[in-house]
C-alpha cells in the first residue's frame, strides 16, 4: 500500500491510496484457496478444480469482495498510521469508469482511490483550576414548603355537588356535540366529560360559555378554534357546541392535617412536610448544578479558540435549523413574528452551532485525557430508567435499545457529559452566590419550573 498526501489545508485532508495489482491478486488467491474444497463444478472432483478455472468462474464476484474489503482495511490503516483523528466518516472515491474497473478486476491495473476527510483540531487543555464558575444557591424557606403543600392539596381536591350556578373553579360534568356550519365534526362530541372552569382545558371561550350554568340546563356555546389549533381542518373555524350540563360541583380543599397526610400514605403532617422539603431541596440542588454547568460552559467557551471542523458545525447547524423550522411550522410562526430576519436568525444559529461543537470537542478531550468513561452498567441503568417511563412496555423499550446502537449512544453521550462536568466542577474555582428561589429558576416561580423540569430529559449542550 502506498499513501500520498495530496491536500493538507487547515483541517481538510486528502490522501491518494494505491494498492498494487499483485496484492489484490494475492488476496484473490487466498479467497480461492478457501473455497476450492467447498465448490462443486461438473467434471471435476471436489478439491481438484484448477485455480485458473476457479478464477474464471468465481474471480469477478470474489474480486468485488476483495476490493471492498481491501478498501475498508487500507483506508482505516492509512488514517491510523497518521497522528490525526477524523472528525467525520471519510469520503472514499473509487474509480468509476468501466474500463479502469475491468482492468483492476482482471489484475491488470493497480487499485487507486482517494480518501477525503476532516480532522479533529489539536489544542492544549486549559488548567481547570484557573477557571471561575458561579454557582447560585437558594435556601429552602418555610414558605416554599407551605406552597408545595398547597399544591399537593390542590391536586387532591374533592368536588361536592351544588345546586347553584357554575362559577370559576367549579367542575361541570357535561355532554356535548360540536358542529361547524351545522354539521358535527370528528372528535367534537363526548358524554360525561368533566371540565373544571377556568383551567383552560378546552379551547378558548368554551369554559367561559358555561359560567352561570346549572345542572340539567342546555346551552349552545359559540367558539372559534385558534389559528394554531393542532387539527388543521378545524384551525380558525367557528363552531357551536350543544351542551347539556349534567352536574355542577364545587371544589373542597382538604385540610392540611395529619388525616390528610395519612390519606397519602404518610404518618403525619410533619413527616409530609419533611418529605416535601427534601424534594424541594433536591430540585434546588439540580437547578443550582444546572446553572453552574452553564457557567462552566461559558468559561470553557471563552478559554478556547481553535479551528472547528466545518462538517461538524454544518451538521449541528442543520439539526438546530430543522428543529426550529418544525416548531415554526407547527405554531404557524414567521420570522417577522419575532421581529427578526431569517438571515439574522441563521447568523445566531451558526454562532450557537460553533459554540456547541467547540464545547463538545473540549469536553471530549477532557474526558479522553482523564480517562473518563461510561460503563456498560451505567448505560444499562439508563436504559432501565427510560423503560420505567413506559409502564407495561418495559421489555419492548429494553429490546429497542439493544437493537439500536445509535439510540443507546444517545443515552451514553449525556452520561459522559455529566461525568466530565462533575469532574471539571471539582477542579474549577466555584463562587457560590446566594439567590432567591425565583432567581435560581431563571426568573420563573419554582412551582412552574418544577412542573416544566420534570417533563424534560437530561439537558446537554453538545
Amino acid at each position: 500500500m502506498q499513501v500520498t498526501e495530496i491536500l493538507s489545508e487547515g483541517l481538510k485532508r486528502e490522501l491518494k491510496v494505491v494498492i498494487a495489482a499483485g496484492e489484490l491478486d494475492s488476496r484473490l488467491n487466498e479467497k480461492l484457496d478457501d473455497i476450492k474444497d467447498k465448490v462443486r463444478i461438473n467434471g471435476f472432483r471436489p478439491g481438484k478444480v484448477p485455480k485458473t478455472h476457479l478464477k474464471k468462474v468465481y474471480g469477478p464476484s470474489i474480486m468485488s469482495d476483495v476490493v471492498q474489503q481491501t478498501v475498508v482495511e487500507t483506508s482505516s490503516k492509512a488514517i491510523s498510521d497518521r497522528d490525526e483523528r477524523p472528525a467525520i466518516q471519510p469520503d472514499i472515491k473509487l474509480p468509476e469508469d468501466e474500463e479502469t474497473v475491468n482492468k483492476i478486476f482482471g489484475g491488470d491495473e493497480d487499485l487507486e482511490y482517494t480518501l477525503t476527510f476532516e480532522i479533529l483540531p489539536k489544542f492544549e487543555l486549559a488548567d481547570l483550576s484557573t477557571l471561575e464558575v458561579e454557582r447560585p444557591v437558594a435556601e429552602v424557606e418555610e414558605q416554599e414548603v407551605n406552597d408545595a403543600l398547597d399544591r399537593v392539596r390542590q391536586s387532591n381536591v374533592v368536588y361536592e355537588t351544588k345546586d347553584g350556578e357554575a362559577e370559576k373553579e367549579d367542575r361541570a360534568t357535561i355532554d356535548f356535540v360540536g358542529k361547524i356550519d351545522g354539521e358535527p365534526f370528528e372528535g367534537g362530541a363526548a358524554e360525561d366529560a368533566p371540565i373544571v372552569l377556568g383551567q383552560g382545558g378546552f379551547i378558548p371561550g368554551f369554559e367561559d360559555g358555561l359560567i352561570g350554568a346549572k345542572a340539567d340546563e342546555e346551552r349552545v356555546v359559540k367558539v372559534t378554534f385558534p389559528e394554531t389549533y393542532q387539527a388543521e381542518h378545524l384551525a380558525g373555524k367557528d363552531a357551536e357546541f350543544e351542551v347539556k350540563v349534567k352536574e355542577v360541583a364545587t371544589p373542597k380543599l382538604p385540610e392540611a392535617d395529619d388525616e390528610f397526610a395519612k390519606s397519602l400514605g404518610v404518618e403525619s403532617l410533619d413527616k409530609l412536610k419533611g418529605l416535601l422539603r427534601e424534594q424541594i431541596s433536591k430540585e434546588f440542588s439540580q437547578a443550582s448544578r444546572r446553572q453552574a454547568k452553564d457557567s462552566l460552559f461559558d468559561a470553557l467557551n471563552k478559554a478556547y479558540s481553535f479551528e472547528l471542523p466545518p462538517s461538524l458545525v454544518d451538521s449541528e447547524f442543520e439539526t438546530m435549523w430543522r428543529d426550529l423550522s418544525r416548531r415554526m411550522e407547527h405554531n404557524k410562526q414567521t420570522f417577522e413574528d419575532q421581529d427578526k430576519t431569517e438571515e439574522k436568525v441563521r447568523e445566531e444559529f451558526r454562532t450557537e452551532a460553533e459554540r456547541k461543537v467547540r464545547l463538545g470537542l473540549v469536553l471530549s478531550e477532557i474526558g479522553r485525557t482523564n480517562e473518563i468513561t461510561v460503563s456498560d452498567e451505567e448505560v444499562r441503568r439508563a436504559v432501565l430508567e427510560q423503560a420505567r417511563q413506559y409502564p407495561g412496555q418495559e421489555r419492548q423499550v429494553v429490546e429497542f435499545y439493544k437493537k439500536n446502537p445509535n439510540a443507546e449512544l444517545e443515552l451514553r453521550m449525556p452520561l459522559f457529559e455529566d461525568k466530565v462536568v462533575d469532574f471539571a466542577l471539582e477542579l474549577v474555582k466555584v463562587n457560590e452566590k446566594a439567590v432567591t428561589p425565583k432567581e435560581l429558576f431563571g426568573g420563573h416561580d419554582h412551582d412552574h419550573d418544577h412542573d416544566h423540569e420534570h417533563g424534560e430529559n437530561c439537558d446537554h449542550d453538545h
